[in-house]
């Protein structure tokens, strides 16, 4: 059953039976949105929408947040004005055991290998 959004404040929430694979690695597949759950990983804390300073407008932001809670991966909770986020990690390791874990580490393994000098993109040449 969906939490319910008992006011304009609070926000629906896939209750744990109701978050899907399918969601969540649909959720992690895109940069942006893998970028903020690194941060969340990091931090281990609720951090505000405005905590991340991502390459996208604020009209992109907002969906991609919205994409994450949707698919379970974050909750998202107003404290006075400021939407808090934090990642479900509890959740996602009951249903998914391993899961998060395997791609943070995949993804840090992936931004290391991009980071060394001569892994920019592959190049094409003209041939003959």
């Amino acid at each position: 059953m969906t939490t319910a959004a008992p006011s304009p404040r609070a926000l629906a929430h896939p209750a744990r039976d109701e978050i899907r694979l399918e969601a969540v690695l649909h959720a992690l597949s895109d940069a942006v949105r893998l970028r903020i759950v690194r941060e969340l990983a990091d931090r281990e804390a609720a951090l505000s929408c405005s905590y991340f300073d991502l390459p996208v407008t604020k009209s992109t932001t907002t969906h991609h947040f919205r994409v994450l809670r949707e698919s379970g991966v974050v909750r998202q909770t107003y404290q006075g004005t400021t939407k808090l986020n934090a990642l479900r990690r509890d959740d996602l390791d009951a249903l998914f055991p391993g899961l998060l874990d395997t791609v943070l580490a995949a993804a840090l393994a992936d931004s290391a290998r991009r980071a060394l000098p001569g892994s920019g993109a592959l190049t094409s040449s003209a041939s003959g």
